[in-house]
């Protein structure tokens, strides 16, 4: 247990903190997967309407700390690695 003033106000702080970072991580997560579940169902309309959204929402968390830059970039990669997938966006066979 914190002992001086300045420690207490530091755990009240930290408290406040982790709950406004714990419920930021908990909307991206929740927004991905639901995006995830768009693509996998090959609802690509939708799910184009919702990784916007999860994009902005990884952009925010990184903007505030609550994600690491290369995390928010990471997420964001395999998302739309796996959108363009179900799209039938991207490369395609040299051979063809």
């Amino acid at each position: 247990m914190p002992i001086t003033k300045s420690a207490k106000k530091e755990l009240r702080k930290s408290k406040k903190r982790r709950l406004i970072n714990k419920t930021v991580k908990l909307g991206v997560k929740k927004l991905v997967k639901d995006s995830k579940k768009l693509i996998e169902a090959k609802e690509v309309e939708k799910a184009n309407e919702l990784i916007r959204k999860s994009i902005k929402a990884i952009d925010k968390a990184v903007k505030k700390g609550v994600l690491k830059k290369n995390t928010g970039n990471r997420k964001k990669s395999r998302l739309m690695k796996k959108y363009n997938k179900a799209a039938g966006i991207g490369k395609k066979n040299k051979k063809e």
